[in-house]
């Protein structure tokens, strides 16, 4: 999990496929044979995608395998942020009395409720199955709409994003970020969102911009954020480096959220099934055949 450029130096240069959690800076530059990267990930945001591509370099990731703990966390967050078991729970330590039927003590419903998920792909439809458990209205949205709606009731493209938001009262953002997506929840599309709505992210924090998520935090508009996810101040000052904080506007001490600092794949079962996928690409490409798990170096999944 953790790796240095010395670490490796002096066999990176005479292999053909690597395997990892991490790609240290420089590491391209020594590794001159290298054909294949096996990401240990599902978003590969953190490589250099149009440098392996130039270099002729395949990558494969871990899509798909890990969208059933992923689902979990996602249903877990949306049932602790609507039931508010974390103020509950404080109150029930602390034996502070809770005011029956108030507006900040009632428990959200999920049953006959419309959740809108954002990203279709294999974990996006896997909350989408969970959610249909609950008797959940589920709309979706994905950037190929004529691919089918799968679990979804309705299926939209991304044109319809704004409407899809005005008719959800809980959105979960289950989408890859590339330079499409990156920052693409902003205000405009927190304005959409149905009032007193609850949003949840288990895809990657810069998808949102902060400031005005925060603000809806603090007016009511939103009623709950939860997240795995947290934002990388990769263009910003101070960078990240500098600041390795969740939130820097504190949204992970409002009362209204529930975070996780990208706990949903620390789960039974996870590690063996990632490295069995890893050896998997391994045995095609050393086999010639086709590799199931590749991704598109353009797109970035």
């Amino acid at each position: 999990f953790d790796l240095t450029l010395e670490s490796i130096a002096d066999t990176i240069s005479d292999v053909d496929c690597f395997v990892g959690w991490v790609m240290p800076d420089g590491a391209l530059n020594i590794a001159k044979k290298l054909k294949l990267i096996c990401w240990m990930h599902t978003g590969c945001d953190e490589l250099d995608l149009q440098r392996l591509k130039t270099l002729g370099v395949q990558v494969t990731n871990l899509r798909g395998a890990n969208s059933v703990p992923v689902a979990e966390h996602a249903m877990a967050i949306i049932l602790g942020l609507a039931k508010r078991l974390l103020f509950k729970h404080q109150a029930c330590v602390t034996g502070d009395p809770l005011e029956v039927f108030a507006d900040h003590t009632r428990s959200g419903m999920m049953d006959g409720r419309t959740i809108g998920i954002i990203g279709l792909g294999q974990i996006g439809s896997a909350i989408g199955k969970r959610a249909k458990a609950f008797d959940m209205r589920v709309l979706g949205v994905r950037l190929h709409p004529e691919r089918g709606a799968g679990v979804a009731d309705e299926v939209f493209g991304i044109d319809k994003l704004h409407h899809v938001l005005s008719q959800s009262d809980y959105v979960v953002l289950s989408t890859p970020i590339t330079q499409q997506t990156e920052a693409f929840i902003g205000a405009a599309e927190i304005a959409a969102m149905k009032h007193r709505s609850i949003l949840v992210n288990v895809a990657r924090g810069n998808l949102i911009q902060e400031k005005p998520l925060y603000d809806a935090l603090k007016s009511g508009k939103i009623v709950g954020y939860g997240a795995d996810v947290w934002w990388n101040y990769k263009n910003a000052y101070p960078a990240t480096y500098h600041f390795p904080a969740p939130s820097r506007t504190g949204i992970q001490r409002l009362p209204n959220v529930i975070g996780t600092g990208d706990q949903a794949v620390n789960a039974d079962d996870v590690l063996d099934r990632n490295i069995s996928r890893s050896i998997e690409s391994l045995n095609q490409f050393a086999n010639n055949t086709p590799l199931a798990w590749k991704i598109d170096l353009d797109l970035g999944y």
